[in-house]
């Protein structure tokens, strides 16, 4: 229900297709965009990205859409680093544990994160949980449980995912509880779930996505829909929480809505590459956005 009246609301406000805002990249912030490039593809049900993965070299990557599909391929770039263009191979569709095609309330799949071996976990909004892919013939394996996860807001559950260097996983729901100001970070670590942070609500901003850089901290998507169009935030924190930093803050429109967030390094410092939900509208686009950020 609530993407049909982003959807109404987005109409009702003229941001068809080619009526978005100029990409311009303005922010405040510390961060310098570097380019935008629309990803139209070809595939029945293309659209939805919710998650992001780029490689260490900036071309490879793997995609996740909220409906349970990944996709996997090469970004090429120019001379600047800027996005041109996008190959991929044929979408995957998700199981279920029974190996059935996922389907209904429990496929809104959010959250990607893909580990130093290979291992692909995905976070899940419709009924929170977390779990570790299996092989294209494989079931997926859920993770244990935590008892907040039964309690968070619909459809605000855990909407980013990441991993760390140790393998241990952070996973966040897109709004707090509605008694907290602040969203809870969680870590699985021996087996279980912990609270290891929390960080602060600010300005109305939800999570959308999240990633561990290469320089070991934690980076925070978030967006806002004001009526007229998204707004994107970037922060910055240490895995236990301290140094919070903003490295951008857009002005409304500026981009659609950016969803999944991959950080990586190139020769010249760190590298922020974020995908945008379509939620499959014929006024929305598929971007891919480039920004450099600061050590």
């Amino acid at each position: 229900m609530r993407r049909f009246l982003l959807s109404v609301a987005l109409a009702a406000a003229g941001l068809a297709t080619g009526a978005l805002l100029p990409a311009s990249g303005d922010t405040r912030g510390r961060a310098t965009f570097l380019g935008t490039y629309v990803w139209e593809g070809n595939w029945e049900g293309f659209g939805g990205f919710s998650g992001l993965e780029v490689a260490n070299d900036g071309l490879a990557f793997t995609a996740l859409s909220d409906r349970v599909e990944l996709v996997s391929g090469h970004l090429t770039r120019d001379a600047r680093g800027v996005v041109t263009g996008v190959e991929v191979g044929p979408p995957r569709r998700l199981i279920n544990t029974d190996g059935r095609p996922l389907r209904g309330r429990p496929a809104d799949s959010e959250g990607l994160a893909i580990g130093r071996d290979g291992t692909v976990w995905i976070s899940f909004e419709g009924r929170a949980r977390v779990r570790r892919e299996g092989g294209e013939a494989e079931s997926p394996v859920l993770l244990p449980s935590h008892p907040d996860f039964g309690r968070l807001r619909l459809n605000s559950a855990l909407e980013a995912l990441a991993v760390d260097d140790q393998d241990r996983l952070y996973t966040i729901p897109e709004r707090p509880f509605r008694s907290e100001s602040s969203f809870r970070v969680y870590r699985f670590e021996s087996g279980a779930w912990d609270v290891v942070f929390r960080l602060p609500e600010r300005d109305g901003f939800a999570v959308a996505g999240a990633d561990i850089g290469p320089d070991g901290r934690l980076y925070i998507l978030e967006r806002d829909f004001t009526g007229l169009g998204f707004r994107t935030r970037l922060r910055r924190v240490n895995l236990d929480g301290s140094g919070e930093k903003t490295l951008l803050t857009t002005a409304t429109g500026t981009f659609d809505n950016l969803e999944g967030v991959a950080v990586w390094a190139d020769g010249s410092g760190l590298r922020a590459t974020m995908i945008s939900d379509d939620n499959l509208r014929f006024f929305q686009q598929t971007q891919i956005v480039d920004y450099r950020l600061p050590d």
